[in-house]
């Protein structure tokens, strides 16, 4: 059977990689999809684990050959998908949770129909101010043109199937997990998973 795709998309500053760190804890049957891209790493960030770091040229030859997924400019930096790795993971029935823009979401579902689209919004806008500020490793100016995307990129919230509002971390974390659950109980993964509760269709 093959396994599901999860998109998690949010605004830089919402939370949204603390709360996938929560739901891959409390699911060991997610797995994380590691992206490209060519910012630098931040504090404790290892390559290949939260990312794969590369520079703009090696960046550019892999989307030129087609490695990518998709692909988007975001803040200055470039961010991509492994298409072989992700349809494999696919196919061979894991359930893969992706971190990606709305733009990559996007170009995303073109190829993954059933992709479940999950959007984090921060409670504020002053509250995502005061996180990004909190991090201590952006500027100022950084952080401005973080803020002022962010107003562009919630504008697309629509166009996702769950949303989550980051307010308390863990009825966040809590929130997260019941969209994954329901994702797994969907009746083409039902149907396909206990195809011997559903003989009663094939009778006359």
């Amino acid at each position: 059977m093959p396994g599901t795709l999860i998109i998690i998309t949010a605004p830089s500053g919402a939370g949204k990689t603390t709360l996938v760190k929560g739901l891959l804890e409390r699911d060991p049957q997610m797995f994380l999809s590691v992206s490209y891209t060519t910012r630098d790493p931040r504090p404790g960030e290892q390559d290949g684990r939260e990312y794969h770091f590369v520079d703009v040229a090696t960046f550019r030859a892999l989307r030129d050959r087609g490695e990518f997924l998709e692909w988007a400019e975001v803040h200055g930096n470039y961010y991509a998908t492994s298409k072989v790795w992700l349809k494999e993971q696919i196919a061979a029935g894991r359930d893969i949770l992706l971190e990606i823009d709305w733009q990559g979401a996007q170009q995303v579902r073109k190829s993954f129909s059933d992709a479940v689209g999950v959007f984090v919004l921060p409670p504020s806008l002053e509250a995502l101010e005061s996180r990004l500020r909190g991090r201590g490793t952006d500027s100022d100016d950084v952080i401005s043109r973080r803020l002022l995307g962010a107003r562009g990129e919630m504008r697309h919230v629509g166009e996702f199937d769950y949303v989550i509002l980051n307010d308390e971390l863990r009825r966040a974390v809590d929130d997260l997990v019941a969209v994954v659950k329901a994702s797994r109980l969907r009746y083409a993964n039902q149907r396909l998973r206990h195809l011997q509760y559903f003989d009663f269709l094939q009778q006359d």
